[in-house]
């Protein structure tokens, strides 16, 4: 997102590398639950939305980026007790984790979850919508850095037909069963 805002080129190592010293993220918890900071101004919806979406698939792959989120990230998790999302998390960010989950569902429903998710921020149909999720979903498991899959020692969940206090419950089930 910064990346878009200050007009760098794709391709520009130095430039991002530059960029990384700029930036000054910080996760603030209120009514709407946590939201996620950069630079002062709350981004929290904005990089959810089809165009960020797109351009973090293509950006993240770039080993200068992956670098310096793969720390960003392992230091943020240092204090444990802490839940990561993402399409590396048990994979490559924290292939040591006590636990990992990877949550999948049809192409359809998460089409329809974003879509809805996306709603009032966005004009983008379903269709649209279920395309770029497809798209991504290429990229991302096909890149030759940190591809999409799922870690050897992940718990499978696929949430196709659940809803999400069954998936909550699953993962509270897995997680008590560490005890």
């Amino acid at each position: 997102m910064a990346a878009i805002s200050s007009g760098l080129n794709p391709d520009d190592d130095d430039g991002f590398l530059m960029l990384f010293n700029t930036l000054k993220m910080t996760f603030v918890p209120n009514e709407q639950g946590l939201r996620f900071f950069l630079n002062g101004s709350d981004v929290t919806d904005r990089i959810r939305t089809p165009e960020i979406s797109m351009v973090a698939s293509a950006v993240s792959a770039k080993p200068v980026v992956r670098n310096y989120l793969l720390n960003l990230q392992r230091d943020l998790g240092q204090e444990k007790n802490v839940v990561f999302e993402g399409r590396d998390m048990g994979t490559v960010v924290f292939p040591d984790a006590d636990l990992k989950f990877f949550l999948d569902a049809s192409l359809q429903i998460r089409a329809k979850r974003r879509f809805k998710e996306l709603s009032s921020t966005t004009p983008q149909s379903l269709k649209a919508v279920e395309t770029d999720m497809r798209r991504r979903d290429q990229n991302d498991s096909t890149r030759d850095l940190a591809p999409l899959k799922p870690a050897e020692d992940a718990i499978r969940i696929d949430s196709t037909g659940l809803t999400i206090e069954d998936v909550v419950d699953k993962m509270v089930a897995a997680v008590n069963s560490l005890s």
